[in-house]
C-alpha cells in the first residue's frame, strides 16, 4: 500500500469509531439478538381492522409494460425453476417453482404470490 493511503486508513481506523452515533450503536447491537429474544421483544397489540377494504387499499394486478402479463405472471415467470408455457395474453400452462416452505409446486395454480403477510396487516 502507497504511504498516503496507508496513513488515510489508519486515520480512517482510528475516528470512524468515535463517528458513529450512540443510537446506531444501540440499533446494530440489536440486530445481533438471538431470533427468539428478537421475537419475545416484538410488541403485541388487539387487532384492528378499522377501514379496511382490499379493494380499495391494493387493487388489482397491473401490467406495467404492457406485453399482456401482470405483476402476478411476471413474478412466476422469473421465480420459476422450470419455465411455464406462455400463451395468448400470458396465460401461464406447468411450469415448476420451489416455494421458501422446502416444497415443490407444479403449476401457477398452487401458488400465492401476493403476500406473505395478512394484507389487512400490511
Amino acid at each position: 500500500m502507497r504511504p498516503a493511503l496507508t496513513v488515510l486508513a489508519a486515520v480512517l481506523l482510528a475516528v470512524l469509531p468515535t463517528a458513529i452515533a450512540p443510537a446506531a450503536q444501540a440499533a446494530q447491537a440489536a440486530e445481533t439478538l438471538p431470533l427468539t429474544e428478537a421475537v419475545a421483544q416484538l410488541p403485541v397489540a388487539a387487532e384492528d381492522r378499522t377501514g379496511y377494504d382490499r379493494e380499495q387499499s391494493f387493487g388489482g394486478w397491473i401490467d406495467t409494460d404492457r406485453d399482456g402479463c401482470n405483476t402476478r405472471m411476471e413474478v412466476l415467470l422469473a421465480e420459476a425453476v422450470e419455465a411455464p408455457a406462455v400463451t395468448g395474453r400470458c396465460t401461464l400452462a406447468g411450469g415448476r417453482w420451489y416455494s421458501w416452505y422446502d416444497t415443490w409446486i407444479d403449476g401457477p395454480h398452487g401458488l400465492d404470490i401476493d403476500h406473505l403477510v395478512p394484507l389487512a396487516e400490511a
